[in-house]
């Protein structure tokens, strides 16, 4: 039984069918979920030739990413008790250190994540991520079609 669920998400088709999967498992189990979404940190290079600039580059993903994150929360039944988290700096370890801070006893990430906000869930996070965690992390592949087109435009 889980009683606390984190799930990644990034704005992918994978990504979109793990919270899905989550939100079912957390009504049928009365369980809180948290979201979290990491955003990518700016290029060292972009920060020191214009560390303004960058500034306000990141603050405008976060900003974009909380939007998106609170799109998909509507989306859920009401029934659920829902976090959002967004973080600025590189998936996987961002996804591990929430895994700890919060106590959360079960993570839920798609196989792999092409979202809008840069963040990459499975190629590398998800790897990295599945080899640390010290609770179950549960990989949900995306729709058919949207493996399928996203393998063609490679």
């Amino acid at each position: 039984m889980f009683l606390n669920i984190l799930v990644a998400v990034d704005g992918s088709d994978h990504a979109a069918q793990a919270l899905r999967t989550a939100a079912q498992l957390a009504s049928e189990e009365h369980a809180r979920m948290t979201l979290i979404t990491a955003v990518p940190p700016t290029p060292a290079l972009a920060q020191v030739t214009a560390s303004g600039a960058a500034l306000a580059e990141v603050a405008h993903l976060m900003g974009d990413a909380g939007r998106q994150i609170r799109g998909q929360v509507d989306e859920l039944p009401d029934d659920i008790s829902i976090t959002t988290v967004v973080v600025s700096g590189h998936p996987a370890p961002k996804i591990l250190a929430q895994l700890r801070e919060g106590n959360h006893d079960l993570l839920v990430m798609g196989t792999r994540g092409l979202g809008r906000v840069g963040s990459a869930l499975l190629g590398s996070v998800s790897q990295a991520v599945l080899h640390e965690a010290e609770v179950p992390v549960l990989v949900v592949r995306g729709p058919r079609a949207a493996a399928s087109s996203q393998a063609s435009d490679r």
